[in-house]
């Protein structure tokens, strides 16, 4: 079994199309335990109940932002250790230095390419075959 059929991912974006294109992206790099929600809170939720190794999480999204979400995540003691991707359109220098003081483990800039969203995890979890 390879790295990326072991680690849980939760998609996070109030787009569905964005929701589609990051699933589709996921399951062609080899991972097979793919959830989604469609803002923070749901998200949040998930992982209470369900804790993932991965969040990968757009910035703009109602109820609760990447960052609001990024937040909860970091304080929740069964969550905290997740990793954490904040998807953003923005190339704004401040959101990403204010991601990683809340303890993003990544940025990644739509559009994305595949190469680049296996690059952006693997600085993470190390090679994914």
């Amino acid at each position: 079994m390879s790295l990326a059929e072991k680690i849980k991912v939760l998609i996070v974006d109030d787009q569905v199309t964005s929701r589609l294109l990051l699933s589709d992206a996921l399951t062609q790099l080899g991972f097979k335990q793919i959830t989604a929600a469609g803002d923070g809170e749901q998200g949040m939720k998930i992982m209470e109940q369900q804790p993932h190794h991965l969040v990968i999480s757009d910035f703009n999204m109602p109820k609760m932002d990447g960052l609001g979400l990024l937040h909860a995540v970091r304080s929740n003691p069964n969550t905290k250790k997740a990793a954490f991707i904040i998807l953003t359109a923005q190339g704004d220098r401040a959101l990403v230095q204010k991601a990683a003081q809340l303890g993003a483990n990544n940025v990644l800039a739509k559009p994305f390419t595949i190469e680049k969203m296996k690059a952006a995890i693997e600085a993470v979890f190390g090679a994914l075959k």
